[in-house]
């Protein structure tokens, strides 16, 4: 039987007990339905996880036993930093998942100018605080013991200057594959954009801020398609994709 794994933002520490948050309680309560002596493992995204038992579930609290340490990594060795062009409801969250998944480890959504969605007021941190729930969430179903780090949203012209190590761009109509090119210091910043794609005055930003236009195969993808397409060939080309798992 497979043990559930839970993200928990807590200082976890072998023989230790913690209290969990009410959001995580109501997830072990209602949802997961676990009783107590049941085993959970927890990770708090810095490294490791550890092997718990319920000690407790009331509707006042759930209190955990923490158990053994474990090292247990999956990470890839290739860094990938993504930055995404925000597109509209589950196509964005799809990307965000899926983006875990594939072993992303920075994303920072991106307002472009074909951009179709708005932030008014409060919905800017909003769909930030629901996208970081994706990428816990995702962290927890693909075993990642490290939380991929979702950073602010940000204007597209702010972000391509101060990014590392290969860097390209997602062009249909581009004459360069990514088979042609090699990581710098094991380190690939992806761009995409959003339904739209990118207007030709942000390409040529890209360009000029050393991002190099590639294809992704001879058909046009969709934007959601797209990133996770590049992320798996990034992965197959230079990280472990294909490579036995030492895990």
């Amino acid at each position: 039987m497979r043990v559930s794994r839970l993200y928990v933002p807590l200082q976890l520490a072998t023989a230790k007990q913690v209290e969990l948050d009410d959001e995580s309680a109501h997830y072990v309560r209602t949802v997961l339905r676990l009783k107590k002596d049941a085993e959970i493992i927890l990770f708090n995204g810095h490294g490791g996880e550890y092997f718990c038992v319920v000690a407790e579930v009331s509707r006042k609290s759930v209190l955990i036993d923490i158990g053994r340490r474990s090292e247990r990594s999956v990470e890839s060795p290739l860094q990938v930093t993504l930055g995404l062009g925000i597109s509209r409801g589950d196509r964005m969250d799809l990307s965000v998942q899926k983006a875990v998944e594939l072993g992303v480890n920075k994303i920072t959504p991106l307002l472009t100018e074909r951009c179709v969605v708005q932030f008014k007021g409060e919905k800017k941190p909003q769909r930030l605080l629901h996208w970081q729930k994706i990428v816990q969430h995702a962290a927890e179903q693909s075993g990642r013991t490290l939380l991929p780090e979702l950073l602010e949203i940000e204007q597209l012209n702010n972000w391509v200057g101060g990014q590392q190590g290969l860097k390209v761009f997602l062009d249909p109509y581009a004459e360069i594959s990514l088979a042609e090119l090699k990581p710098e210091d094991m380190k690939v910043t992806l761009l995409t954009g959003p339904e739209g794609g990118f207007a030709d005055h942000e390409r040529d930003l890209a360009k000029a801020a050393g991002f190099i236009p590639v294809r992704l195969g001879s058909r046009i993808l969709r934007t959601e398609t797209a990133s996770l397409a590049a992320l798996a060939a990034v992965q197959m080309l230079w990280g472990d994709f294909g490579k036995e798992s030492n895990g």
